[in-house]
C-alpha cells in the first residue's frame, strides 16, 4: 500500500459506501470527500494550536 492509497482510504470507502466508483470521474468525487474530512480534522487542530 502506497502513501497515495493511505491518504486517499477515507474518500474510497466512502465512495464505496455509496455505490460511487471511486476511479469515476478522474477520481473528482473521492477528492472532494477526502478534502472535507481533512479539513474538518485539521482545522481545528491549527485553531487550538494558534489559540
Amino acid at each position: 500500500m502506497s502513501l497515495a492509497d493511505v491518504l486517499l482510504w477515507p474518500g474510497t470507502k466512502i465512495c464505496e459506501r455509496l455505490g460511487v466508483d471511486p476511479e469515476s470521474d478522474a477520481g473528482l468525487i473521492r477528492s472532494m470527500f477526502n478534502m472535507i474530512i481533512y479539513l474538518s480534522v485539521i482545522l481545528p487542530v491549527i485553531w487550538i494550536i494558534m489559540a
